[in-house]
């Protein structure tokens, strides 16, 4: 193969190639009929494969061209044919314009193509730049969504760090200077050791709450949260979750609100009793002691259940309570870690269901205060389909 296709060398080999395959099919085309033609007429047919020439191969194939139409011309159709020579006057002024006329034909045609191909390859260049800088563009955005995750992962790791450094150490200093207290002294009557102890049971459960929360996070971090479903009825899991956490609600009144006729939920009954531990934690935490806290769920629709924790707190203002949600965000005066209403909004929306807050007065589960205050946390999950 002569040239690459797309070269300008393969581009004038084909040019050559053409003009002269058209100049073989013009000669034979007029030779049978050169007698009863005038020399214009077999003058404007050879003037085509120089054309052709320029079009397919530029300036270079055309002038070529042009001049072996102009030898065919004065061979075979000037006489005496079949020689370069020429007799008569008007012949030569023939053969001198047909030369001028085709090359000034094919060298105007053949810079036209020339400049026609120069803009096609200027104008693929720019679409090739265009696609470059399109792909940069992706990558360098890529690459500042790439940084930006990083500096959001380095933030919430920090946050993960002061809330452990916090959460742990609160309940870890408590639980070793009450265990000091009791080894170093056995003077304590039987009522303070009690007491003593409960204070010990209530920072280790307090500790397991916080290792489950920061176990959950790093699973909802690594998008590996996946619901282990089965049928679960709400009232026993109600009555479990408060009884494993009695020392938790102890000085609080815990009132179940579950229609006999609720369907089973499908769900993941440790998930969900995750969720309805840290709503009853944040509840508790923020309602005055032996108020009442009610744990209630109605049917919602064909498909859902509705639960509610409503408590008799101060409650959450309004423009607050979308960011509760947030991971490591505490409100004013809380002591909490900031995770516990995020892990309950990530496992709700893992089984398909929404959460939401609102004020205790207006959230229709009839536990208001006469003061209209109170926050109702609520969520739902799916009905399991027997």
């Amino acid at each position: 193969m002569i040239g690459d296709r797309g070269s300008p060398a393969g581009r004038t080999v084909r040019g050559l190639l053409a003009g002269l395959a058209a100049l073989v099919v013009a000669i034979a085309v007029l030779l049978p009929a050169r007698s009863r033609l005038d020399h214009t007429t077999d003058a404007l047919v050879l003037l085509i494969p120089g054309v052709l020439a320029a079009l397919v191969g530029g300036r270079r194939a055309a002038v070529t061209v042009s001049v072996a139409s102009a030898l065919a011309f004065n061979v075979a159709f000037l006489r005496p044919y079949g020689t370069l020579k020429v007799d008569i006057a008007d012949d030569v002024v023939d053969l001198i314009a047909f030369a001028g006329v085709g090359l000034g034909a094919a060298t105007l045609v053949g810079q036209e193509a020339d400049r026609r191909r120069e803009a096609e390859r200027a104008a693929e260049e720019i679409r090739v730049l265009d696609r470059e800088n399109e792909s940069i563009r992706r990558k360098q955005e890529q690459l500042t969504l790439e940084a930006r995750a990083l500096e959001l992962a380095d933030a919430h790791r920090s946050a993960l760090l002061r809330s452990v450094s916090h959460d742990l150490r609160t309940p870890l200093a408590t639980i070793r200077a009450v265990a000091s207290d009791l080894r170093d002294t056995e003077s304590y009557d039987r009522a303070t050791r009690n007491e003593l102890l409960d204070l010990l049971a209530d920072e280790a459960e307090r500790l397991d709450r916080l290792v489950a929360n920061l176990l959950s996070m790093s699973r909802i971090e690594a998008g590996v949260l996946t619901p282990e479903r089965q049928a679960i009825a709400l009232s026993e899991l109600f009555q479990e979750t408060v009884r494993r956490h009695r020392r938790l609600v102890r000085d609080k009144k815990v009132a179940f609100d579950v229609p006999l006729t609720l369907p089973l939920v499908d769900a993941d009954w440790t998930l969900v009793e995750q969720v309805v531990t840290n709503l009853l934690d944040n509840a508790v935490r923020h309602a005055p002691a032996g108020s009442r806290i009610d744990l209630a769920a109605r049917r919602d629709g064909d498909r859902w259940v509705r639960v509610t924790v409503a408590d008799q707190g101060p409650g959450i203002p309004e423009r607050e309570r979308e960011a509760v949600f947030t991971p490591f965000r505490t409100g004013a005066g809380s002591a909490s870690s900031g995770i516990g209403l995020a892990i309950a909004k990530a496992v709700v929306e893992a089984h398909g269901g929404a959460i939401s807050v609102a004020t205790t007065s207006t959230a229709g589960n009839g536990s208001a205060r006469a003061d209209g205050h109170g926050t109702t946390m609520a969520f739902t999950l799916p009905v399991h389909d027997a």
